[in-house]
């Protein structure tokens, strides 16, 4: 399970401002603002598809796009995210304090993908998970501590908000689209619905 919370795509004009520095070609910049929201001119999309499809060393300004989103998801996802440390900052909901302070309930966890057979199990997990956090709520016996975070299964769901820019999301993308975590898939279908993420992520060909 992966949910997308809140988000925003900030910078892209500044971006875009500054995507014209190199060649001085300020003039020809065609983009403009309607209802609020900052559009691509044609000449400005053109040249920035040019430079996404020359390498990372041309398109910098892409570092310039942030991106900043709530994501919920198990911890067996969020190490396989840790490997983006370039350029991404993540601000967590912590375990360490906060793993006592509700009741474990199934969902609090990535289940969805277990047979039938497994989740019975895994449902006896969650009620002795269960039974410790009580009796270290009462007790504060740090063994008791040790134990919910030792036992703490992976598919636990942590939120994080995230910041991280176009070039990295360029990195995410043409990795791990077609992951066989469905996790990945649903984080990439986000990607896929950001401002220009055809011509400035995916890279798509004319």
């Amino acid at each position: 399970m992966l949910e997308i919370g809140k988000f925003s795509v900030m910078n892209l004009e500044n971006a875009v401002r500054g995507m014209r520095n190199p060649m001085s070609s300020h003039r020809l910049a065609d983009s403009f603002f309607e209802n609020g929201e900052f559009i691509l001119g044609e000449k400005d999309l053109a040249l920035a598809k040019k430079l996404c499809r020359a390498g990372s060393d041309h398109r910098k300004f892409l570092r310039q796009i942030f991106v900043s989103v709530d994501v919920t998801a198990p911890l067996y996802w969020w190490k396989e995210y840790d490997t983006y440390k370039v350029s991404t900052v993540a601000n967590s909901a912590s375990t360490m304090h906060k793993i006592h302070a509700k009741p474990f309930e199934l969902s609090d966890f990535s289940a969805d993908m277990l047979t039938a057979e497994s989740m019975e199990y895994f449902k006896t997990t969650i009620a002795y998970l269960e039974s410790v956090r009580v009796r270290y709520t009462e007790t504060k016996d740090r063994a008791l501590w040790y134990d919910l975070i030792q036992l703490l299964p992976s598919s636990y769901n942590q939120l994080r908000t995230c910041t991280l820019n176009y070039e990295t999301l360029i990195n995410i993308y043409a990795s791990r689209k077609s992951h066989k975590l469905h996790e990945w898939h649903v984080f990439c279908d986000w990607i896929s619905s950001l401002p220009y993420s055809a011509d400035l992520i995916k890279l798509k060909k004319d």
